[in-house]
Parts: C-alpha cells; structure tokens; sequence
C-alpha cells in the first residue's frame, strides 16, 4: 500500500514524502529486529480496547512528519491496561520493584515519511513516579502519576487508575474485562491495533521513532463488563458513543526498545 505523506511544519520546496509512500505490512512479528537494546520490559495482562474514529479527528493529536494510520479508511483510538514487569535498561534483567507497576494508556495509530506504523500516547498514567519523571525528561512522552489498581478474578480482570499528578484531572479508568477463548487467527483490525513496532513522538525540537520487537501476541476475545472512563476526554478525545470496535486479552510478552531516530524532515 502507498499513500502521500507530507511533513508538517517544512517548507513546500523540502517535502520530499509528498510523494507516494509504500507503508510497511502490518506483520504479527517486526520486520525490522532491534538490534541494541535501549530498554528491556514485559507487559502482562493486558486488556485492548479500540473504538473506531476518522482519520481527521485524530490527526491534530500526531506529531509532525506523522499521518493517521488507517484500515479501510478508518483509524482507531485505544484504551489499553495492563502490568509493566522490570523494566530496564538495555538488556536487563530490569528493576524488580520500581520497574514493576500498573499502566493504562491512551494511543493512536501512525504512519511517518518511511512508510513504519506506530503508536502516538496521548497520556500514560502509571503507578510509579520515578519511571513517570524518567520518561517526561528523556523522551517527552506523556507520563503521569496516578494510582492505579489490577484484579485477576477467575476469568475476570479488573483495572482502575485515578491521576495524581500532572493534571488534567479529573482522570480517572474503571474497567473490566472477562478474558474468552484464544484467537486461532485474529482478524485484520485485531492485527491492526496490536502488531505496532515502533512508537512516535515529539521530543526536543523534533520528532522521533522508537523501534520495539516482541513475540507474536497471545490474544485472546474479550467483552468489556464495565467501563467508567474520563482519561479520553482529558486527553482531548471525544467520548465514545458507539460499543468498541474490538476488545481484547493479552497475558503478556517481553519487549525490548531499541534507540530513537529523528525522522528525516
């Protein structure tokens, strides 16, 4: 596939990517492997959840050299909980207690100048303030202090966070999601939503792609039981007013991040 991409903010004489892009394929492992490890994590129990949006309501919130991703001309706004496991630095093993904690994001989905997808956070409300302060201060990514909560009960998982700090607030997430029967084969939107390996943002003057490899996700059906929401709307977002497009379970994989690189203007 191949669309247009201009950079926003550069002038018309430099917009090289004006011209027809090829995206990259969305595949269920990286096509491009990280080589150096900058971080090593595991994400646990994580639930997905996607709502359906057009791609002109969430291309303000992207970074310049970025457009909406989309599928079938529609893009998604994701809501995903989960549990960060030892976090660290370049090949770990990672920090058994402050790198352990409950996350829930708010993310979009993107496509920069060279044709890779990735993830744009709107927020990242975590349990632990040092790693909230480390992400703030290196990478300008969204990080905020919350307190956070995740119950496993039976079949059921039950997440909830309440920001701290920085605002807007109030913020606050309550769901909860009964986890069914693995996925033998997920469908092209689940394979969307969740086959991302890099992530976008805006950092010191420019805008930066951070490449991640895991495993093939472990996914799973899910139906949402129950949600009380107001990080969407904090983030910027219109509130939902159609059910989700899809929902999902993950019980985890181990993640490695390689180094940023700016995109090319």
């Amino acid at each position: 596939m191949k669309i247009a991409v201009r950079i926003r903010g550069a002038p018309r004489a430099s917009r090289k990517h004006d011209a027809l892009v090829r995206i990259e394929d969305v595949t269920v492992e990286t096509l491009r492997p990280v080589r150096r490890s900058l971080l090593v994590q595991r994400w646990h129990d994580l639930a997905f959840v996607h709502w359906a949006v057009p791609p002109e309501v969430v291309a303000p919130f992207l970074p310049a050299g970025t457009v909406p991703d989309t599928l079938d001309g529609v893009s998604y706004v994701g809501l995903i909980g989960f549990r960060m496991v030892r976090l660290g630095a370049l090949n770990g093993p990672g920090i058994p207690y402050l790198g352990t904690f409950c996350e829930t994001n708010i993310r979009l989905y993107s496509v920069d100048g060279e044709g890779r997808r990735g993830v744009v956070f709107l927020s990242l409300d975590a349990e632990r303030l040092l790693p909230v302060l480390t992400a703030r201060i290196t990478l300008r990514l969204p990080y905020l202090w919350a307190r956070m909560r995740l119950v496993k009960d039976g079949d059921v998982v039950r997440y909830s966070s309440r920001r701290r700090w920085p605002g807007p607030r109030p913020a606050v997430n309550r769901m909860a999601v009964r986890v069914g029967a693995p996925l033998e084969e997920p469908t092209a939107i689940e394979h969307f939503v969740t086959a991302r390996w890099g992530l976008h943002t805006r950092a010191w003057g420019r805008t930066l792609h951070l490449p991640n490899e895991h495993p093939q996700w472990p996914l799973h059906r899910a139906d949402l039981l129950d949600l009380d929401d107001t990080l969407l709307p904090a983030a910027g977002l219109p509130v939902p007013v159609a059910p989700p497009a899809s929902v999902l379970f993950s019980p985890g994989v181990p993640v490695r991040f390689g180094a940023p690189a700016a995109l090319h203007p």
